[in-house]
């Protein structure tokens, strides 16, 4: 699923020739780091009994820091402080809705995860992403490419995935040497109804 959404991200920037190439290589970075996420953070939940407070609260310690050094690395940090610091209003108060709004969504992730477990959170989540990709088709004029239906198709498949491994002793997909045996028969029959 995630490698639907990072094809979706290189069909952008196939169509878009403003794209910069670290902000596609940040984001298919990201995808990736979200789909591992789940699982790191499943396993933590239940190897020390934490909360989803506890949770969110040490992930994103962790992303500061991370996020801080990078920032301080590129010299960014200075300008984003003077930025900040012209438009109070702006910068923190969109800060603070975007922080409570993400809150909540994490809390939303985090007990899928507890309740469902990882492959579920991440399923959802996925799923959103994807459906928000659908959803800028449908409000915002944009070039279409045929990549776009192969990123779609890879996106339905890792769900479907999901669904079978979930269900294995449910689904009984056939194999390829059934498949091949009914496709042998098929042609056998027809020779055989000819022939009469």
């Amino acid at each position: 699923m995630s490698l639907g959404l990072i094809w979706f991200t290189l069909a952008d920037s196939t169509i878009a020739p403003n794209f910069n190439l670290t902000g596609v290589v940040l984001i298919s970075l990201a995808l990736c780091a979200d789909a591992v996420i789940g699982n790191v953070q499943e396993k933590a939940m239940k190897l020390h009994n934490a909360s989803n407070s506890e949770m969110v609260l040490y992930s994103y310690s962790i992303g500061f820091v991370y996020i801080l050094l990078g920032l301080t690395c590129t010299s960014g940090l200075g300008p984003a402080v003077t930025f900040c610091s012209k438009n109070l209003i702006q910068t923190y108060g969109y800060a603070f809705l975007f922080s409570l709004t993400g809150y909540f969504g994490i809390s939303f992730v985090l007990a899928l995860i507890k309740n469902f477990g990882a492959l579920l959170a991440v399923t959802v989540t996925t799923g959103r992403k994807a459906m928000t990709i659908v959803l800028s088709f449908i409000f915002f004029a944009k070039p279409f490419t045929f990549q776009y239906i192969w990123s779609g198709l890879l996106v339905v498949l890792g769900i479907f995935l999901n669904v079978y491994s979930k269900n294995m002793d449910k689904i009984r997909l056939p194999s390829l040497y059934d498949l091949i045996n009914k496709t042998v028969e098929v042609k056998k029959s027809r020779t055989l109804a000819q022939t009469v």
